[in-house]
């Protein structure tokens, strides 16, 4: 498995510095995801995985601080929890990342202010949440810069984090971004929290969000759901006594 893996990145580093790199490189359409396997330090074996087949590629699932946790939130339209959220993180003085879409940008201005104003990061999630690996060339370029021109003229914020909507990738769109200026964001840890008729129980959350805890985390939330804003605050707490940075 490791060989594979290390031929695999030796490929991509090959593409990466022949004459013509994006196009050397697999449009085969790919889903991520960490999986339940972890190691001896709780960390998601297909978060690490991903980390070292795309990292070339400036994409991500983990961070190298083993001191720190990332809260990202994935902003596909507003359901009233966002600002309760964004009061936790003020109150805790907790910085996150905003993964937008286009219509949010668009349609919530004023929440898009605050998130900028109170130090928080604004992530590319797509123009149209449209499936990248799934676009021409042209198309890809369009859904991430039309966005990134749009949030630049409007908020004068400068975006240089990316998300593939539904986690969906290929190593040529990977690179694609790269190539704009982008780095690829994917996460170590989610759960079931965007059915809004069918949230998750307080308790359960808790539990299951502060048992997934590891060092070098990157935590996907959806600020749709109810029960992240109710539990945020305790999250926060639970994970800074176990040691974490947020």
């Amino acid at each position: 498995m490791k060989i594979k893996k290390i031929i695999a990145a030796a490929a991509i580093i090959t593409a990466l510095t022949a004459g013509q790199p994006v196009q050397a490189l697999s449009s085969e359409k790919k889903g991520y995801g960490q999986g339940t396997v972890t190691d001896s330090e709780n960390c998601p074996v297909g978060a690490a995985d991903f980390n070292s087949q795309y990292g070339e590629l400036d994409a991500y699932a983990l961070t190298n601080d083993k001191n720190r946790i990332i809260l990202t939130f994935d902003q596909g339209y507003e359901n009233g929890y966002t600002a309760p959220i964004l009061d936790v993180l003020k109150e805790k003085n907790v910085k996150a990342i905003f993964f937008l879409t286009g219509d949010y940008a668009k349609k919530e201005e004023d929440l898009v202010k605050r998130m900028i104003d109170e130090g928080h990061i604004i992530g590319n999630h797509g123009m149209t949440h449209a499936s990248m690996p799934e676009l021409s060339d042209e198309e890809l370029k369009e859904e991430v810069m039309s966005l990134h021109n749009f949030v630049l003229e409007k908020y004068g914020y400068e975006m240089q984090y990316l998300r593939p909507p539904c986690g969906e990738f290929s190593e040529k769109s990977l690179a694609e971004c790269k190539e704009l200026g982008y780095k690829t964001l994917m996460w170590s840890f989610a759960y079931v929290d965007w059915k809004t008729d069918a949230q998750p129980e307080y308790g359960q959350a808790l539990e299951r969000i502060v048992s997934s805890a590891h060092g070098g985390g990157i935590y996907l939330l959806h600020s749709v759901s109810s029960t992240n804003a109710a539990v945020l605050g305790e999250v926060i707490d639970k994970l800074r006594a176990e040691g974490f940075e947020l």
